[in-house]
């Protein structure tokens, strides 16, 4: 009977797969598919993801950090709006002056 070889990834393969499904919410089948490897490979990697980063004393689960990125993207954008504004309104002021 053949055995079959296990593959191995380079930790940059697995760190892309694992960001695709934590930061863009992408389902993990759909990574796997796109990869070329198995569901439960990915998931094996998420727990390892999460065991490794767990550590950083967030406290918080994937999708809450998830969760958390994409409300602190939302915050930042109109953030930078309103710096701009602000800068083009004193522009002007010094300029009509």
């Amino acid at each position: 009977m053949a055995q079959k070889k296990s593959r191995q990834f380079s930790p940059d393969f697995r760190e892309t797969a694992v960001r695709e499904v934590v930061e863009k919410s992408r389902p993990v089948a759909d990574v796997a598919r796109d990869r070329g490897v198995t569901d439960q490979t990915i998931r094996n990697w998420l727990k390892q993801f999460q065991r490794t980063n767990s550590a950083a004393g967030t406290g918080l689960s994937l999708p809450e950090r998830a969760r958390m990125k994409e409300l602190e993207r939302r915050v930042r954008e109109p953030e930078e709006e309103n710096r701009f504004l602000g800068k083009s309104v004193a522009f002007f002021a010094k300029k009509r002056r």
